[in-house]
C-alpha cells in the first residue's frame, strides 16, 4: 500500500496522466514508493505526502519533478538486438539507396539517457559514415542532460556493449566512459513528450519508439500511433517494443511481413474513415 492518502493517490495518478500519458493504477504503488521516495529526500521532504501536498499547492518545479521520476527510463546500449539487426540488415540499404546520398532522418523517441541514439550513430559509423540525422527525444530535462554528456558508468557500458564496440567508440574518463565526440555531435537531443505535437518532425525516414507505448492506455497509445504514421516518410519505417503492436489499434501502419516490430504506412485505401 502506498503511504498516500487515496484522494491524494488519485490526484497524483490525475496529474501524470494528463501530463505523459502514462497510467498509473492501484497495483503500481510499489512503483509510486520506490521512485518518489528518493525524490522526496533530495527535495528536502520527510515522506511521499508532502511531496505530493507540494504538488497541489501549485509547486510547479515539484510537479514536474514527479511526472518525470515516475517516467520509466529503462535503456541500455543494443537492447534487443533485433531492431539494431533489422536498421543494419534491411532498413538502412534499402533508404539509403533511395535517398540518392542525402541523410536518413532518424527519430528516437523516448530516448531517456541516449543508448538508443549511440547505438544507431555507433551502426553508421562503423558502416562507413553513411550520413543521418539523429534526432532523439524525451520529456526528462534530466536523463537528456545526461545523454548529451555520453558520460556512462562501467555498469551501463557493460550493459548491451562488447568490448570491441567499447574500446573503438568510447574513451574512458576515470571509472566512467564517455562516447566519442563525433558520435555525441552526430545526435541531436531535444525535450519532447509524445503527448505533445510532433507533426513539424515529418517526414522521419525511421522512427524507433520502443518500449513505452506499453505504459498508455488503448486510447492514448492509438492517437500516438496515428501520429507516428503521419510522422513517417511514405516509405519510412517504425519501429516498435517486443512486447507492442499496431495490430487493432492503428489502421494507418501494417506490419512489415517477416520481421517483427517492424512497421510501415498502410495503403492509403486501406484505412478505416475518420
Amino acid at each position: 500500500m502506498t503511504q498516500l492518502a487515496p484522494n491524494k493517490y488519485d490526484y497524483l495518478c490525475r496529474e501524470v496522466r494528463a501530463r505523459t500519458g502514462l497510467v498509473l493504477g492501484p497495483d503500481k504503488a510499489y512503483l509510486v514508493e520506490s521512485r518518489l521516495g528518493p525524490l522526496a529526500r533530495r527535495s528536502g521532504f520527510a515522506a511521499i505526502e508532502p511531496l505530493v501536498d507540494a504538488m497541489m499547492r501549485g509547486d510547479r518545479a515539484i510537479h514536474t519533478e514527479v511526472c518525470e521520476a515516475l517516467a520509466t527510463h529503462e535503456t541500455f546500449f543494443f537492447r534487443d538486438k533485433t531492431p539494431f539487426d533489422l536498421f543494419r540488415q534491411v532498413i538502412a540499404p534499402a533508404l539509403l539507396a533511395a535517398r540518392a546520398g542525402r541523410a536518413l532522418k532518424i527519430w528516437c523517441a523516448a530516448a531517456s539517457s541516449g543508448q538508443e541514439p549511440y547505438s544507431l550513430a555507433m551502426l553508421l559509423d562503423e558502416a562507413g559514415g553513411p550520413a543521418a540525422d539523429i534526432l532523439a527525444t524525451d520529456m526528462s530535462a534530466a536523463v537528456l542532460e545526461k545523454a548529451k554528456a555520453g558520460l556512462y558508468s562501467q555498469f551501463e557500458v557493460q550493459r548491451g556493449l562488447s568490448i570491441q564496440r567499447l574500446i573503438r567508440h568510447f574513451d574512458q574518463a576515470g571509472e566512467a566512459w564517455r562516447i566519442k565526440a563525433h558520435l555525441r555531435q552526430a545526435v541531436r537531443f531535444e525535450q519532447s513528450n509524445l503527448l505533445d505535437d510532433f507533426a513539424r518532425l515529418a517526414p522521419m525516414d525511421v522512427i524507433f519508439c520502443r518500449n513505452v507505448l506499453i505504459y498508455f492506455d488503448v486510447e492514448t497509445k492509438s492517437k500516438i500511433l496515428d501520429r507516428l504514421a503521419a510522422a513517417l516518410a511514405p516509405d519510412g519505417y517504425l519501429l516498435l517494443g517486443a512486447a507492442e503492436t499496431v495490430i487493432g489499434l492503428s489502421d494507418a501502419l501494417r506490419p512489415v511481413e517477416g520481421h517483427r516490430g517492424l512497421y510501415a504506412q498502410a495503403p492509403a485505401g486501406n484505412r478505416a474513415a475518420a
